[in-house]
């Protein structure tokens, strides 16, 4: 019974040394075609080397969590997720910002161009 459950374990964790792998590479795949910026895709991998890391030496959890004096390991994992999904929409939020204030900037030069155009024209317009 104890072989089973060991040998499950390793399947698990080959599982996700796997997951994490084919998430590097998506990453790296979708920087390279230009899908994903080079600045947006350092957090998610680090996020992956993390998961490789948890799935390579799947006991260090629980060293981090004793060390923190967590009681219950998996419960520093969910943190540890969620503070690093905090992150990335903190980020995310603060880019939509960023890019608001740009369309709001380029939509005023728009429409001053346009008032130039139309001014241009009626002038034009008087010397023919």
């Amino acid at each position: 019974m104890w072989e089973e459950r060991e040998e499950k374990r390793t399947m698990n964790n080959l599982y996700f040394i796997l997951l994490s792998i084919f998430l590097l590479l998506y990453i790296i795949i979708g920087v390279k075609k230009r899908k994903l910026s080079i600045k947006a895709s350092f957090w998610w991998i680090l996020g992956a080397i993390i998961i490789l890391i948890l799935s390579i030496f799947p006991y260090s959890i629980d060293w981090f969590a004793k060390q923190l004096n967590i009681d219950y390991p998996p419960s520093l994992l969910f943190l540890i997720c969620i503070m690093f999904l905090v992150f990335i929409i903190f980020r995310l939020t603060k880019q939509i910002s960023e890019l608001e204030l740009k369309v709001i900037e380029l939509g005023q030069e728009l429409a001053v161009l346009k008032d130039k155009v139309h001014n241009d024209n009626k002038k034009t317009e008087k010397i023919k």
